[in-house]
Parts: C-alpha cells; structure tokens; sequence
C-alpha cells in the first residue's frame, strides 16, 4: 500500500500551552503529519505528559517542558531546551495565553500586567530567541494563537482583548520584516471553541446546553472544534501556505461575519428596505 504523504515529515515543532486544549490538539496534529513535537505546559503536567505519549506512540519524538511565562527567561529558555532536544526548530506555535474578564473599572495594574506578560511578552521573547536559531538555518514557520476578541468587542474584555490584538498586530509587522529571511509568520484568531476550561468557569455549562446555544448564535450551527484549529496551524506552518505572510486567519463559523444588529439570522427578513427605489423590493 502506497504510503500517505504527511504535510510535516521531519519537521521539528515547539507548541507552546500544549498540555491541555486547543495546544494540545495542535501538538497531535503536528505529529500525525509527521512532525517531530516539543509540548510546554505550565501547569498541566498530567495532560502534557499524556500528549508525548500520545505522540511517540506515532513514532515521533517528543518531549515536554514546563514554562512559567510569567517569566521572560524561563520563556527564553523553554525556546532553547526545544532547540537542544529536536536538533533545531522549523515551525513555532505560540499557543500559550489566559484568559481574563473584569469591569474596565475595576483591573488593577497587577491583573494588567500578568496577562500582557503571559500573552504577549513571553510570547516575544520567546519568538525572537526560536527566530535567532531559525535564520542560520535557512528559515521556518511561525503562528500565533490570537481571538476574535483581538477583531470584535466584548463587554469586560478590554485587557485580554488588548493582549490579543496586540498579537495580531506584531504578527503582521514582524512578518514583513521576516519574510524576505525565510521565515514566515502568520497568526488564528479561533472563535468560540469548547475547552475543558469552560466546564470550570461556566455554571451549569454542558456540552447539550451549549450545542443549543451554539446553533441559535453561531452562523455554522455548531462551535468550534480544537482540531478545526489544529489543521489550520498545521497548514499555515506547511509548504502548501508558502505565500501566506502576515495574515490573521479568523476561525469562528461567521461569528465576526455576522452584525450584530440581526437579530435571527436563519429567518427571512421581514423589512423591505429599498421598496420604491429598487426594482422588485
């Protein structure tokens, strides 16, 4: 039998927040094409270790890391263990973030600057240190994990939404001055997407409860899976996206494509704008 053609055969791949969630679901897929898989966890130890299980039973090589990124030098230093153990890194995920919610009025400087340091500094840092390997070596693939929340507005988001569209905007600039390097940047902003997070914070969230809801407010009919996400980096870090740079790839089922101001988006409309000036209206 012919044997299939991975996207990522031999390709060394450090996935950052990879113990849990849509980085977890990301680090497989990097592995079921083919890839070699570094996985960083902060606090999940269980489920990282699960995912190099996970991924050696593939044949791959994998190995996990712990990271506070709190902390810039243990960042920077999660970056060099990658590279010391794969050999060298040909792709990066910056997966890693909180999440936060709070009235505008009410964030302190403490809760603004842990989630600026973990979304967004450490993710710096941590790209410039895989970058600084990257360029003798011919070049490699970047993408960010940012949100909806970095392109739409929520009530008591403006802190994370800040950190998410500040990732959105660096990926652009620093994709322009990487390009012509060989090393390509490119971000997702996911939208709605269950994780095992929702079932910590949400009273009462259900996965019946939340199909349901998922059907009346998401144009798909359905909330995002993690591996629609995963397919989507993997793709972006692969040949087949090799004239892709700088771009945002919004994955939300037309959350963000939809106004706000439809009220029921499944039904006909019952206004008749343009009656008497447009033919037919």
């Amino acid at each position: 039998m012919k044997r299939q053609n991975l996207r990522m055969t031999g390709k060394r791949v450090l996935v950052t927040g990879s113990g849990t969630g849509i980085g977890r679901e990301i680090a497989l897929e990097f592995a079921r094409q083919g890839a070699d898989v570094v996985v960083h966890y902060a606090h999940d130890e269980k489920g990282a270790r699960s995912a190099v299980r996970e991924i050696a039973a593939l044949g791959r090589r994998a190995k996990a890391f712990k990271a506070n990124f709190d902390r810039v030098d243990e960042a920077v230093r999660l970056g060099e263990k990658a590279i010391r153990f794969l050999g060298g890194l040909d792709c990066l995920v910056n997966n890693a973030g909180i999440t936060f919610n709070k009235p505008f009025l009410e964030v302190t400087p403490a809760q603004f600057d842990r989630l600026y340091h973990v979304n967004m500094r450490a993710q710096f840092f941590l790209t410039q240190r895989v970058v600084r390997d990257m360029l003798p070596r011919g070049g490699g693939a970047i993408c960010n994990i940012t949100s909806i929340h970095g392109v739409s507005g929520a009530p008591e988001h403006s802190v994370y939404a800040g950190t998410k569209g500040a990732i959105i905007a660096y990926t652009r600039s620093l994709a322009v001055e990487l390009a012509h390097k060989g090393i390509r940047l490119n971000a997702i902003a996911p939208g709605w997407v269950t994780v095992e997070n929702y079932y910590k914070v949400l009273p009462g969230f259900n996965e019946a409860a939340a199909a349901k809801d998922a059907a009346e407010k998401v144009p798909l009919g359905r909330s995002g899976l993690k591996v629609d996400i995963a397919r989507i980096a993997v793709f972006l870090c692969s040949e087949d996206a090799a004239y892709i740079v700088g771009q945002t790839i919004v994955a939300d089922g037309g959350t963000t494509a939809l106004m706000s101001l439809i009220s029921d988006f499944r039904s006909r409309s019952t206004a008749k704008f343009g009656a008497g000036y447009v033919p037919g209206a």
